[in-house]
């Protein structure tokens, strides 16, 4: 017989002695709610309460994670439904074979890690998944999917979920956040957040249809730069009238500098022509960027920023599949010089808060931890992406937390789309948190009770106060 597929102790230390100091902070926060203060989920599947498809739907085609690695190892992402609806049962069928078929590809990942504690934990399976037992496991999984306990509302009170936020077109009428916070059925608070990357994003072919659009949604005129403004700000308002507590950035750079005079109106004016030219756009974008941090001041919503991603690095994949199918790569990005007009302007403002992310790992020592170390609006962001692993989250841990302290983290961040891989998200973090504190009190650099009390204000009480909850 082999391994099961959870063991009680995973990603807990080694040694005996520091293991056991592990597991006694582990169980003081296993249990605690879920805060999740940034993800992808659709609020209209919390709405609608539909069932799941079936268990392709659910672990293999919303989940970039995983059809990256199967498509890397020459699993086609069509064979996947990659960019489809619902399959027929057939293809769908056949799209968990794959994945069974070919568990290996995953090992030594966290995604591994992962779908194991979602087959184990919410669908009670204990046999590792292969070609062998792949139909059996569908077939238990589907069963388990057709009834009212493993419905999204249901699983979402399961979950332990206090709060989720979503991501939101600034155009976006909300109405399903409207109709969620009005159901008292549902106890988890689920907010919108603000992402507006596109529409500062004046180089964009489209740009000048997404400002009317933007127009639109406001019912403001955005002929001029000042209407322009003008509109992000109310709909920034009308976000918070729903509930957001943070506006989401990610472009290619940090930089964020103002432009001077009347150099925002020209550019505006050329970019809605079509006349603008490349230095011209990057320009107007990190002024933008500049007044999102002056948005933020002013509305309270937390500025979050995660850049430096090559997005779609594939083009015929995103051709033939979309946007968000696994081929987004990181590239080296910088902070210190990007972001000083903006933290020479804002950065001792009170109330602003900034959370810096990072998918290049050398940053996180050599300049978000020092920024977070000074400037009272400045927080670390965890490790996601490809750094949401157990290997990077640990030199994480160790780098960041000796330069700017626990007391200057986010708290932990499951960016993900694939509903049922957020507890498991959240475990994985908790339990190497604990490790990490563990060995600090190992090393009787702090004690055992002081490292429980910092474990339980990373998950309980660190993300309500860095997303002002």
């Amino acid at each position: 017989m082999g391994e099961p597929l959870l063991h009680p102790d995973r990603l807990l230390p080694a040694q005996p002695e520091v293991r056991a100091i592990a597991r006694r902070l582990y169980d003081e926060v296993r249990h605690l709610p879920i805060i999740s203060p940034h993800g992808h989920v659709d609020p209209r599947m919390l709405l609608d309460d539909p069932p799941f498809p079936d268990p392709a739907a659910l672990f293999i085609q919303p989940d970039h994670y995983v059809t990256r690695l199967l498509h890397a190892g020459g699993v086609t992402l069509d064979r996947l439904g990659v960019g489809e609806g619902p399959l027929p049962a057939d293809r769908a069928r056949a799209a968990w074979r794959l994945l069974c078929e070919n568990w290996h590809l995953l090992r030594g990942t966290p995604v591994r890690y992962w779908l194991d504690a979602e087959l184990g934990d919410i669908f009670g399976i204990t046999s590792r998944p292969d070609a062998n037992n792949a139909d059996a496991l569908y077939d238990r999984i589907a069963e388990q999917l057709a009834a009212p306990s493993h419905r999204p509302r249901a699983l979402l009170e399961r979950f332990g979920i206090e709060f989720l936020a979503t991501t939101d077109d600034p155009a976006d009428d909300l109405s399903p956040h409207a109709a969620l916070a009005a159901d008292p059925a549902i106890r988890t608070r689920v907010a919108p957040t603000f992402r507006p990357d596109k529409y500062l994003e004046a180089g964009r072919t489209d740009w000048p249809d997404l400002v009317k659009t933007l127009g639109e949604a406001a019912d403001v005129d955005v002929s001029t730069y000042g209407g322009y403004v003008a509109a992000l700000r109310q709909r920034r308002r009308h976000f918070v009238e729903h509930g957001a507590v943070s506006a989401d950035h990610s472009h290619a750079d940090a930089y964020a500098e103002p432009l001077g005079g009347r150099e925002p109106e020209r550019i505006f004016r050329r970019a809605l022509a079509g006349q603008a030219t490349s230095a011209e756009t990057v320009a107007f974008r990190r002024h933008m960027l500049f007044q999102m941090a002056r948005m933020s001041v002013e509305d309270g919503l937390v500025m979050t920023l995660h850049p430096g991603i090559y997005r779609n690095h594939h083009p015929e994949t995103l051709h033939r599949y979309g946007p968000d199918t696994g081929h987004d790569i990181p590239v080296a990005v910088e902070f210190t010089r990007a972001l000083q007009p903006l933290l020479a302007a804002f950065g001792t403002e009170p109330g602003f808060h900034l959370v810096l992310f990072t998918v290049d790992a050398d940053v996180f020592s050599r300049e978000i931890a020092p920024l977070a170390g000074f400037y009272p609006s400045v927080y670390a962001g965890a490790p996601w992406w490809f750094l949401d692993n157990p290997s990077a989250i640990r030199e994480f841990q160790r780098s960041v937390t000796e330069i700017a302290g626990f007391a200057r983290l986010s708290g932990f961040i499951d960016d993900t789309r694939a509903f049922c891989s957020i507890p498991a998200r959240h475990d994985m973090s908790r339990r190497l948190d604990a490790g990490h504190l563990a060995q600090l009190v190992a090393e009787h650099r702090l004690g055992e009770d002081e490292a429980a009390g910092t474990l339980r204000t990373l998950v309980a009480e660190q993300p309500k106060r860095v997303f002002k909850l």
